[in-house]
């Protein structure tokens, strides 16, 4: 019971607790004594943690996993549930325009940052590889991806190389390319370079434009809502240091794919994963999302370890269930075919 009280007014005040905190607030009819001593047996355990400037105690990343596990309420505001049926209602929307809103809404409600990471690039290949003539001297490389990813890079054409020897190097790199993992698209035309010399005499912009599309093709993809969330927090908002490496991770995608790989987390409930951060004072949330042509796709909230995770983990159970109801409901209608 006071390890569970502890959490929840941390989460709210972001202030370590003292013993006659706890009995002030919650009207306990227990003496400070035994408080402190309880608060002291936790401590002990590994569930709570003294601070340094203060005689309260914070939880730990132990005493955030028991709560998560044993002791929170699921609980949802039905407020969510009405701003998603409003967005998702409308059925002539792009499936970017639906992840939009519906992140700005889960982030708006939870106070933290949400992340929406797109598939891994080794499981992600090159379809094809067009140019569209812009212009008398420009034109735009457009790849796509078999998860129906779009990247394109606009170039000047010289003169004297000419839309016909352009679209033979194009070719080219059509053949051989056409379903390599996006995780290896640099390095195999960094490769096959040398073969290609009678392909790319005075052409060496067209490629290095190609290459370059390619690399930036080749990072995670990943969209970042309620950024501002993150900065307004009391842990970071008063710690340049904390929020210089909260931003620095949330800011790139590899990063975090890695940290969500690689960390395991503290618990897992109903497909939707907890990690808790030793040193960075980070909670992320996250859960697989049902998006058409991105598979595996992960969408996450991030914030301070005191997050109210009973709110946040059945706000995004229930965004990531009526995404995928819509997009399976919008797939169904059609017929279930191949979407161009």
């Amino acid at each position: 019971m006071i390890l569970k009280m502890i959490v929840e007014h941390f989460i709210k005040t972001a202030q370590p607790v003292a013993s006659q905190t706890l009995i002030d607030e919650y009207k306990l009819d227990y003496s400070s004594a035994t408080i402190r001593a309880e608060m002291n047996s936790l401590e002990k355990e590994g569930y709570l943690e003294k601070t340094h400037t203060s005689s309260g105690r914070v939880p730990s990343k132990k005493g955030y996993r028991y709560y998560v596990e044993h002791l929170r309420e699921s609980r949802l505001d039905d407020k969510v549930k009405y701003a998603l049926a409003g967005i998702l209602e409308k059925k002539a929307q792009s499936v970017e325009e639906v992840i939009r809103q519906s992140c700005e809404i889960l982030s708006s409600m939870t106070d933290l940052a949400t992340v929406v990471l797109g598939p891994k690039t080794a499981e992600e290949h090159l379809v094809s590889l067009q140019i569209i003539p812009i212009g008398a001297n420009t034109a735009t490389a457009v790849f796509v991806t078999d998860q129906g990813y779009v990247e394109n890079k606009t170039f000047m054409i010289d003169d004297k190389i000419g839309m016909e020897n352009l679209q033979k190097t194009v070719a080219l790199l059509n053949e051989r390319l056409k379903g390599t993992a996006i995780s290896d698209l640099v390095e195999k035309m960094e490769a096959m370079k040398p073969a290609m010399t009678d392909y790319l005499v005075g052409q060496d912009v067209i490629y290095q434009a190609i290459l370059e599309a390619f690399m930036k093709f080749a990072k995670q993809r990943m969209a970042l809502y309620g950024k501002d969330k993150i900065m307004e927090q009391p842990e970071f908002a008063e710690d340049a240091t904390k929020l210089k490496e909260v931003i620095s991770l949330i800011d790139d995608p590899e990063k975090l794919a890695d940290l969500l790989s690689k960390e395991a987390p503290l618990t897992s409930e109903s497909g939707v994963d907890v990690r808790v951060g030793e040193d960075k004072d980070l909670a992320i949330i996250s859960a697989e999302i049902a998006v058409p042509g991105a598979n595996n796709a992960t969408l996450s909230l991030v914030g301070p370890s005191r997050m109210d995770y009973d709110k946040a983990m059945e706000m995004l159970r229930t965004v990531c269930e009526m995404i995928g109801e819509y997009f399976q409901g919008s797939t169904d209608n059609k017929g279930g075919g191949n979407q161009a």
